[in-house]
């Protein structure tokens, strides 16, 4: 397999998992009542609504701005500190946006940077790193707020559908 071959297959991985997670989210926010998405388990968890605000922050400055050139204006602290109630509507459509914005840089991007050197919120990463990091991060808080939300309606919402193997 050429290396080109292995770099495209692994940046449509990325976006994969992008696409395959940001519907789950915005249905458990869907529903989540506006007072559930800004509920916490306790003071050392986050609410769904501050997981949201975090994968925005964290989307933007590593893929958006730390591989495709924008401006980094992240304020990490502020995804944590907001209580709400920011409307549901502004949290989807700020979470689309930014998966939308950052998926156009990674189909922009071409395979020669992953192996380039970047320096993303002060650590030094490779492109590979950087977009890897961040898809795994993504369905890593997805699974939170999917645990919330199955926590708040008592009921499975049943996202896996597994292949028919009785062939």
């Amino acid at each position: 397999m050429k290396r080109d071959h292995v770099s495209t297959l692994f940046l449509a991985t990325a976006q994969e998992t992008f696409e395959r997670y940001l519907p789950r989210i915005v249905r458990c926010l869907g529903e989540l009542s506006e007072k559930q998405i800004w509920w916490r388990p306790n003071s050392a968890s986050n609410s769904a609504g501050n997981l949201t605000l975090h994968l925005c922050g964290n989307i933007r400055q590593w893929i958006i701005s730390g591989l495709g050139g924008a401006h980094d204006v992240r304020v990490r602290d502020a995804e944590f500190s907001e209580r709400g109630p920011l409307p549901r509507r502004i949290l989807i459509r700020r979470l689309r946006s930014t998966v939308r914005e950052a998926l156009r840089v990674l189909r922009r991007l071409p395979p020669t940077a992953l192996t380039c050197r970047y320096i993303i919120q002060g650590f030094h990463v490779t492109g590979l790193y950087a977009v890897f990091t961040v898809a795994e991060h993504f369905s890593h808080h997805a699974g939170q707020i999917i645990c919330i939300t199955k926590m708040k309606r008592g009921r499975d919402l049943r996202f896996t559908k597994l292949p028919n193997t009785s062939e």
